[in-house]
C-alpha cells in the first residue's frame, strides 16, 4: 500500500469561468448572509448546494461557470470537473512516463500503472455521467447511495496509483499534488449527494423520495416498498433470472464448468471467463470442480453478475504467488483473483497468494465489485491478503488469515459471521488485521467486522502476547473501521489500535468497538485518540450493519447468503 505526482495546484484548479467580482461577491455573501440580495439567482444556487462540503472554495469555484439553478445540473458540473481534474492528472503521468528515464524500475512500474488506473477512474466517471444523465432528480436522489459508492471508486483509483510509488519518491509527492483536487472536488460532490435532501430543500424542491438516508438512516420504509408480494417477496428491483437464482440451490445448472482432469468444458477459470458472452444477461454461473487453479483469474469489465462456486474452500483453490518484494510489482497487481465487474458472487472456493511473509504486499483477492459477495468461502496470505478496492462487499461465513494490514481498501466492507485467523509474522514485526484507506470525509466507506472470531493460527499461539496483535492502524486521513458483536482473542493488545506514523489521522479517522466479548475485548486500557469510540452506543451501532452501511436489504439476498441485517443482540 502506498504513493503521489507533481505539477503546480494552480495549474489543477478547475477555474469555470470565474470572475474575480463574482468570487468576491460569492466570500462576502458567505460572510454576510444580507449580501445574499446581491447575488444572481445562479450564484444563489452555488452557494446553496456547496453549504454542506468540505472543500467550499473548490466547490464555488467549480460550479459556478455551469450557468444553472437546476440542481442536477450543478450535480453534473460537479463531476465533470472531476473528470477533468482526472484527465490533467493523466496527461502529467503520461509525461512524466515519457521523462522517467533515470528514475528507478519501480517508479517507472508505477507510473504505467497510474496511466491505468487513471483511465479506469475517467471510465468510471464516463459511466457515472451516463446514469445522471438518463435520471431526474428524484431518482439521483432516491440512488444517493449507488451514486456515493460510485463516486468513491475515483479516489480509490487515484489512491491506487499515488501508492504504487515508495514513500520517499519525490515523484510520489508531485502524482500526489496533482490527483489532490480531484479527490477533493469527488468529495464535494459526496457530500452534496449525502446530503441530498437537505440540498433540495434549499432549491424548494419537495421530492417523495423512497431513500435518502446514508450510512446509519433510518430506511425501513424504503425496504417495505422495496419488497413486494407480487414477486414472492423478493424485491421489485430483482430480475425473474435473480429471483430464480435465488429460490433455487445454489449448486445450479452451470454455464460452464472447470475442471483440471479435463472433466469439464474448460481447465482453467480464465477460460471460463473468456467465454462470458458478449452482453450477456442474467448470471453467469461457473462450476470449478475440486483442484489447486495456479492462475492469476480476472472477472474483467463487462462480466457482471458472474456466479461461481466451487466444491468447498478446501478443494477448490485459486492459487498465486506474485508479491510487491519478489516481483517488482504495484500492490494491487499481485492479486491471485481479481473481480473488476458488479455483482460477482462467489461460493464455496478458496484463494490464497502463497509469496509468504518475505514478499510483503501480497494479495489473494482484489475486489471493485459493488454489491458482492463472498460467502462459505478462505482467503489466505499474510500482508495485504484482501484488498477490497470499491464497492459494497459482503464476506459472510469466510475464513480470512493474514498478518500486516490484511484487510485493507477503500470500499465499503462487511466481515459478517467468519474465522479471521492471525498469522505469524517475520520477527520483529507486528500484526494489524486492518487498514482502511477511506480518504475523504465524504466517502461512505470503511469496514465492519461483525459477529467474528479473531484468533492466532497454530504457530502463532505460543507467541501470541509477545507478537503484538491491533485490531488496525489509520492507513489514510479518515480510515473507518467497526468491530462489533465479535470474540477477540487474547492476541489483541489492551490499546486495541496502532497508529499509522506519529500523530497522523488519530484525530480524523473514525474506530469503534460494540458489543465484544473474550479476553481481547476490554477497553479499559484502549487508546484514547480523538477518533476512537470504545464504548459505541446501540443507536450508533446499528449504522454499521449490513441494513444501513452497505444497504444490504436492497441486495444481499440476491446472493443467496443467510446474513444477520441488524445488530445480533
Amino acid at each position: 500500500m502506498v504513493a503521489k505526482i507533481a505539477i503546480p495546484v494552480v495549474s489543477l484548479l478547475l477555474v469555470v469561468g470565474i470572475v474575480i467580482g463574482v468570487v468576491a461577491s460569492v466570500n462576502r455573501s458567505a460572510k454576510d448572509p444580507a449580501a445574499d440580495e446581491n447575488l444572481s439567482p445562479h450564484m444563489k444556487a452555488v452557494t446553496q448546494i456547496c453549504q454542506p462540503t468540505n472543500y467550499k472554495d473548490e466547490c464555488m469555484k467549480t460550479l459556478s461557470g455551469a450557468n444553472s439553478t437546476d440542481p442536477k445540473d450543478l450535480i453534473k458540473a460537479g463531476i465533470l470537473a472531476v473528470a477533468e481534474s482526472v484527465k490533467k492528472s493523466f496527461n502529467m503521468s503520461d509525461d512524466l512516463v515519457e521523462k522517467a528515464e533515470n528514475e528507478s524500475n519501480r517508479t517507472k512500474t508505477a507510473l504505467s500503472d497510474c496511466k491505468e488506473l487513471l483511465q479506469d477512474a475517467s471510465d468510471k466517471l464516463q459511466d457515472i455521467m451516463e446514469k445522471v444523465g438518463a435520471s431526474d432528480i428524484s431518482t439521483i436522489a432516491n440512488r444517493s447511495e449507488d451514486f456515493r459508492i460510485w463516486m468513491s471508486y475515483v479516489i480509490s483509483y487515484q489512491e491506487l496509483c499515488v501508492d504504487g510509488f515508495d514513500e520517499d519518491s519525490t515523484v510520489r509527492t508531485d502524482v500526489r499534488q496533482s490527483t489532490e483536487v480531484g479527490s477533493q472536488l469527488t468529495d464535494n460532490v459526496l457530500t452534496i449527494l449525502g446530503g441530498i435532501q437537505q440540498v433540495l430543500s434549499s432549491f424548494g424542491l419537495k421530492l417523495n423520495l423512497t431513500s435518502l438516508a446514508s450510512a446509519g438512516g433510518d430506511q425501513d420504509d424504503h425496504h417495505r416498498k422495496l419488497l413486494s408480494k407480487e414477486n414472492g417477496g423478493y424485491p421489485t428491483w430483482m430480475s425473474a433470472a435473480d429471483r430464480k437464482l435465488l429460490a433455487s440451490n445454489p449448486k445450479m445448472t452451470p454455464n460452464a464448468v472447470v475442471a483440471k482432469d479435463g472433466s469439464g468444458q474448460y481447465k482453467t477459470i480464465s477460460a471460463a471467463l473468456a467465454a462470458y458472452p458478449k452482453n450477456f444477461q442474467g448470471r453467469y454461473v461457473i462450476y470449478v470442480k475440486a483442484g489447486v487453479y495456479a492462475e492469476q483469474a480476472k472477472v474483467a469489465k463487462g462480466m457482471k453478475n458472474v456466479y461461481m462456486y466451487g466444491d468447498g474452500p478446501r478443494k477448490t483453490i485459486v492459487t498465486g504467488h506474485l508479491s510487491y518484494a519478489k516481483d517488482g510489482l504495484g500492490t494491487w497487481k499481485t492479486a491471485s483473483f481479481i473481480v473488476e465487474e458488479d455483482g460477482f458472487i462467489a461460493r464455496s472456493m478458496g484463494f490464497q497468494n502463497t509469496a509468504g511473509p518475505e514478499g510483503h504486499q501480497a494479495v489473494a483477492v482484489r475486489s471493485l465489485s459493488d454489491r458482492s459477495a463472498f460467502i462459505n468461502c478462505r482467503l489466505d496470505g499474510f500482508q495485504d491478503t484482501l484488498c477490497y478496492q470499491g464497492g459494497r462487499q459482503l464476506f459472510r461465513n469466510c475464513v480470512l488469515s493474514g498478518t500486516i494490514d490484511f484487510l485493507f481498501g477503500y470500499g465499503a466492507v462487511v466481515v459478517q459471521n467468519s474465522l479471521i485467523i492471525v498469522r505469524k509474522p517475520m520477527e520483529n514485526q507486528f500484526n494489524t488485521v486492518t487498514a482502511d484507506g477511506r480518504k475523504e470525509r465524504g466517502q461512505p466507506t470503511g469496514i465492519v467486522i461483525h459477529n467474528c472470531r479473531i484468533v492466532p493460527e497454530l504457530k502463532l499461539t505460543p507467541d501470541r502476547l509477545t507478537v503484538k496483535t491491533y485490531l488496525g492502524r489509520p492507513w489514510k486521513a479518515y480510515a473507518t473501521t467497526v468491530v462489533m458483536e465479535s470474540q477477540l482473542g487474547d492476541l489483541i493488545q489492551p490499546e486495541g489500535w496502532k497508529p499509522w506514523a506519529g500523530s497522523m489521522f488519530l484525530d480524523t479517522l473514525y474506530y469503534a468497538e460494540y458489543g465484544n466479548r473474550g479476553p481481547g475485548a476490554s477497553t479499559a486500557r484502549r487508546v484514547t485518540w480523538k477518533g476512537v469510540h470504545s464504548v459505541l452506543s446501540r443507536s450508533d451501532a446499528m449504522r454499521w450493519t449490513v441494513d444501513s452501511f452497505i444497504q444490504g436489504r436492497e441486495w444481499v439476498a440476491n446472493t443467496g447468503a443467510n446474513v444477520i441485517y441488524g445488530l445480533k443482540a
